[in-house]
C-alpha cells in the first residue's frame, strides 16, 4: 500500500500514541496536537482529509464513542512496513528478496536517505 508523507506522519503520530501512551481511541485533536508538539503544523481539517483517506484504504478505522468520532489503526508499524516491503519487492525486484537487499546494501549507505 503506498502512502503519502502526511499520511505516514500521522500513522506515525497513531503508533507513537498507542505505544508510549496505551491510546487505542484517538481523534483528529489528538493526533493535531500530537503532531504540533513535534513540529509539524497542519490544519485539523487536512489532517481530518487525510484520516479520512486512511480510513478508505482501511489503514484506520473511524467509530463514533458518545458524540465524539474515534480513530484506531488496523496494522501496526512492523505490518505496514513489512507490506510495503513487500510491494517493493514484487514492483521492483519481481518479488526476489535478495537482489532487493542486493540493491539496498549497494546503493543505500546507512548515513543517507536514498
Amino acid at each position: 500500500m503506498t502512502c503519502g508523507k502526511l499520511e505516514i506522519e500521522i500513522l506515525n503520530t497513531f503508533w507513537s500514541l498507542s505505544s508510549v501512551e496505551g491510546v487505542n481511541d484517538i481523534t483528529i485533536q489528538d493526533v493535531v496536537d500530537n503532531m504540533e508538539q513535534h513540529g509539524i503544523v497542519r490544519a485539523y481539517t487536512t489532517v481530518k482529509t487525510v484520516m479520512d483517506r486512511l480510513v478508505a484504504k482501511s489503514v484506520l478505522v473511524r467509530y463514533k464513542k458518545g458524540k465524539k468520532f474515534l480513530y484506531s489503526t488496523t496494522m501496526s508499524k512492523a505490518e505496514m512496513a513489512q507490506e510495503s516491503l513487500n510491494e517493493v519487492a514484487y514492483q521492483f525486484f519481481g518479488g526476489n528478496y535478495s537482489e532487493m537487499q542486493e540493491f539496498i546494501e549497494k546503493y543505500c549507505r546507512k548515513d543517507l536517505v536514498c
